[in-house]
């Protein structure tokens, strides 16, 4: 009898969005006392070789019992060190996750902490409950929801055998009493942690997948349930529009272009923010087309895009007080015979006529119909995000974002907010000369330069379809978006999100005015 076959996966561009983020919990029940499969502890180095325990609750007997043992085994408490040992008497979980602070006592890195609660959390084997002794501040929760639950964030709906599961939930036992900050800051990051969680299924999702018209059904789905509103143009609205720049790079795709924009306005905003992605749902260079060596990892040439809509549904989420208008620019690039070719001149939104010299070069043309058209609504700060370019990775390598601006305090605030939040960006300049560059014999401006600053030259390019007037950040995730190597803290491979809580942080910022 002919065994039965497995039936292909259908779009899933919709139902990724749907994986859900472990529950989290506070209680005061001390970290002993708690029944789960693991109990997570901290440590830090104690005097010549021994380990302090840093973790409350516990008799003084059993945290020298225990701090002796995990010495036993290697342990020195160290930032990010993971040692996993049998709990012993007179605590409720069986198995002890002890994680390596370093030393704090000049300053808690909260960073830090993250990374390294995001080792221990990747150290889990099978858990599906777990304890956490933790909680001191309502920042110190939001640091252990984000940093546990992005650790334990797994992307399987393409898996046909069953995959180990993952964390269902985590219960945090606090020193002090309950109080409403403490369930704030946990309701808040949970917000937060399920938007990443958006942000990274659209990156993994499969390109066959994940056309630019799934995409656009995709940021529909996101804010669903929210106050928001969602605008799509497709092809025909686009030409009649005069979007040619987003046009141009689609014309080598079967799968036509979007522009989507979501607008999220409650009443009484004191500010509006603009957010523009890339979103290129697949990059193959066009007819200047990539080698083919990791072009698979094209999938994810729109993180900028997920990036906002992630950003776009946790604002919305959250209820800030602010304006936000989330703007993606979605096209697929692609070879073929009705590709746009070197040497073609496309027009933008705005009238601005452009030689593209390399269709490798897409990511800027789709940002500028869309930075032209967010223009026309004045926003207080506009926001573009992108994996512009190989440039800013061979920069600033892959965990670091490169910032660019047309004013140093936008600039600067942008950064100041990635590093509250623990997402590393780096300002760079935006240096005049090389608008010289970018000039063309036949066109008001070139898509490439001179093969030089190639992460500051796609920035002034952009510049170019901004006003002097237009307070605007350009932010360069190449390296961050998608993590090529293993996982580190609460990093997986594949699809980052990087960006999103620096967003949200930013229009926190403006909502507190």
């Amino acid at each position: 009898m002919p065994t039965a076959k497995k039936s292909a996966p259908t779009s899933r561009a919709k139902s990724t969005l749907a994986a859900s983020v472990p529950r989290f919990t506070l209680t005061a029940t001390k970290p002993k006392d708690l029944v789960a499969d693991a109990l997570i502890v901290n440590t830090a180095p104690g005097k010549g070789d021994s380990v302090e325990l840093v973790a409350h609750g516990f008799t003084p007997t059993q945290a020298r019992r225990i701090a002796t043992e995990i010495a036993h085994l290697g342990g020195s408490g160290t930032t990010g060190e993971v040692i996993t040992l049998a709990s012993g008497s007179g605590v409720k979980s069986p198995i002890l996750i002890a994680v390596g602070l370093g030393d704090f006592r000049n300053g808690f890195d909260l960073e830090q902490f993250r990374r390294a609660m995001g080792n221990g959390v990747r150290a889990l084997s099978g858990a599906k409950k777990v304890a956490i002794s933790g909680g001191h501040s309502p920042e110190h929760v939001d640091a252990t929801v984000i940093a546990c639950a992005l650790a334990a964030y797994t992307f399987n709906e393409y898996k046909t055998k069953p995959s180990p599961a993952s964390v269902g939930s985590f219960v945090i036992s606090i020193p002090t009493e309950l109080n409403s900050n403490m369930k704030s800051a946990l309701a808040q990051a949970q917000k937060v942690a399920a938007s990443i969680y958006v942000a990274r299924n659209l990156i993994n999702t499969p390109p066959n997948d994940l056309a630019p018209a799934d995409l656009a059904s995709a940021a529909k789905t996101a804010v669903s349930s929210l106050p928001v509103t969602v605008k799509i143009w497709d092809e025909r609205a686009l030409k009649a529009s005069g979007c040619g720049a987003i046009l141009g790079v689609g014309l080598g795709s079967s799968r036509p272009p979007r522009l989507i924009k979501m607008t999220y306005a409650p009443k009484g905003a004191k500010a509006h923010l603009s957010l523009i992605g890339k979103g290129i749902t697949f990059d193959t260079g066009g007819i200047s087309i990539k080698p083919a060596s990791k072009m698979d990892e094209m999938k994810a040439d729109m993180s900028g895009s997920a990036a906002v809509i992630a950003a776009v549904s946790a604002i919305a989420g959250l209820g800030l007080n602010l304006k936000v208008t989330g703007w993606v620019a979605a096209a697929e690039n692609m070879p073929s015979g009705t590709a746009q070719r070197p040497g073609d001149i496309v027009t933008t939104f705005d009238g601005t006529t452009v030689e593209v010299l390399n269709t490798d070069a897409e990511g800027r043309l789709v940002l500028a119909d869309a930075i032209a058209m967010s223009v026309r609504e004045k926003p207080d700060l506009m926001v573009d995000i992108a994996t512009l370019t190989g440039a800013q990775r061979i920069a600033l390598g892959r965990r670091i974002a490169g910032v660019m601006s047309n004013t140093e305090s936008a600039r600067d605030q942008v950064v100041a907010a990635s590093g509250m939040v623990g997402e590393e960006m780096w300002g760079m300049p935006l240096p005049t000369y090389l608008r010289e560059t970018l000039k063309s014999q036949t066109a008001d401006i070139a898509n490439i330069g001179d093969g030089l600053a190639g992460m500051l030259s796609a920035g002034v390019f952009l510049q170019e379809f901004v006003p002097d007037s237009q307070p605007w950040v350009h932010i360069d995730v190449a390296g961050p978006a998608y993590n090529d190597v293993a996982p580190y803290g609460y990093t997986p491979k594949g699809g980052t999100g990087a960006g999103v809580r620096t967003l949200v942080q930013i229009a926190r910022e403006l909502s507190a005015g």
